[in-house]
């Protein structure tokens, strides 16, 4: 194939691609401007003949949504940083600390990845519950804590750092946690950013689990609270999209203000031993 049409067929290709992907959240937003009864129409319309913003004031006002997004964002927050320095610990010794049985453990910890979290979930809500820790934000947080996907990611990372700087700081008198503190993490950044949106985002997005661990309505978060809002408001749509965007809103705007980050660790992070 001639190797210009070959190359306006991928593009044309890519471009059917984005409209796809893009119309629904477009129409999402034009949706949340909408006064009620606008947008349950057919077929769908992206403009309206006038533009208001009740539906968002009725979110921060009559359903206190304001709350659910502050939830959202210490469980997400502390999911995040707790996460980076654990996981970020754990792949450094993987990858830089010789010890015994270093290999099988790893080995046997990836296999973990293959097992569904909903196989989890009951004996960790009943840990939990033991523990005291239901219907708490430490009940949503501590699963979160360390992931085997952010050790694997974060030690295919570290082996990039090479060997002799790290010999060289403990010949000058560096102990482990200062090497690992001042040369790895400060290394690590591309890989720490694009953990961190991982982690972010999908404790954000999180439904499944704070359905499960939480029993008082003022805890909850974002996606759970939304899921509640479209049985109390199954017919008003405006209200519903204007939920949507303030839920989406955040993770989107994280992700295009840390993406070059995040493609610089995706792109640097696959190394073979």
């Amino acid at each position: 194939m001639n190797q210009p049409l070959f190359r306006t067929l991928i593009y044309s290709l890519l471009a059917v691609g984005v409209v796809l992907t893009l119309t629904p959240l477009v129409w999402m937003v034009f949706a949340s401007f909408m006064p009620t009864g606008q947008a349950s129409v057919f077929p769908p319309r992206f403009l309206s003949g006038a533009v208001t913003m009740e539906q968002y004031g009725a979110l921060f006002s009559r359903i206190e949504l304001g709350r659910y997004f502050l939830n959202s964002l210490i469980v997400s927050v502390s999911v995040t940083l707790i996460s980076l320095l654990l996981n970020s610990m754990a792949g450094y010794a993987f990858a830089k600390l010789s010890f015994p049985g270093r290999e099988g453990l790893f080995r046997v910890l990836l296999t973990g990845l293959v097992i569904p979290a909903q196989v989890s979930m009951l004996p960790l809500f009943l840990l939990l519950k033991h523990m005291g820790l239901v219907n708490t934000y430490w009940g949503v947080i501590i699963p979160g804590m360390a992931s085997i996907f952010g050790i694997f990611l974060i030690r295919q990372y570290a082996l990039t750092i090479p060997n002799s700087l790290l010999d060289a700081a403990r010949i000058d008198g560096a102990g482990e946690f200062r090497i690992y503190w001042s040369i790895v993490l400060p290394l690590c950044r591309p890989i720490l950013v694009t953990l961190a949106i991982f982690t972010f985002m999908g404790t954000w997005n999180d439904f499944m689990w704070p359905l499960i661990i939480l029993t008082d309505g003022s805890m909850y978060t974002l996606p759970v609270a939304l899921a509640n809002l479209l049985g109390e408001h199954v017919q008003d749509t405006e209200l519903m999209m204007a939920g949507a965007v303030v839920t989406v809103m955040p993770v989107m705007l994280l992700f295009l203000f840390l993406q070059k980050y995040y493609i610089e660790g995706i792109t640097v992070g696959g190394v073979k031993e």
